[in-house]
């Protein structure tokens, strides 16, 4: 690489669409690649084996899904696959962080004791 080039944009940007706590697909979620390629459709769904990524597909004529786009190598659908879930935790984290911090206040209201130091 040349030096006089500006350093690589994350490989990944990864946002998380709707969240469903409810049902086998978790969440959706869109990816730009090195910011020049997206990728839209994700679905980040729950298996017997746990979580797992689906990728936008379509039905063939024999009823067979097939994916519309994917990584192309065994390390590159793992270091997808990171992205997305890392991703996905971080915003069910966060959502859980935000839902404590406004419990708080409301049990403050309600008289519930207070553990403070001394």
């Amino acid at each position: 690489m040349p030096n006089n080039t500006t350093p690589a944009a994350p490989k990944y940007d990864v946002k998380i669409h709707s969240i469903r706590p409810e049902g086998s697909c978790k969440a959706t979620a869109s990816v730009n690649v090195y910011g020049d390629f997206a990728v839209r459709g994700i679905k980040i769904m729950e298996g017997s084996k746990g979580l797992f990524i689906s990728m936008p597909s379509y039905k063939a004529g024999n009823g067979e899904y097939k994916d519309i786009c994917f990584p192309c190598t065994k390390e590159a659908k793992a270091e997808f696959d990171k992205a997305v879930l890392g991703a996905y935790q971080q915003v069910l984290t966060q959502g859980q962080t935000a839902a404590q911090k406004q419990e708080s206040p409301a049990q403050q209201e309600q008289g519930q004791p207070v553990m403070g130091g001394m």
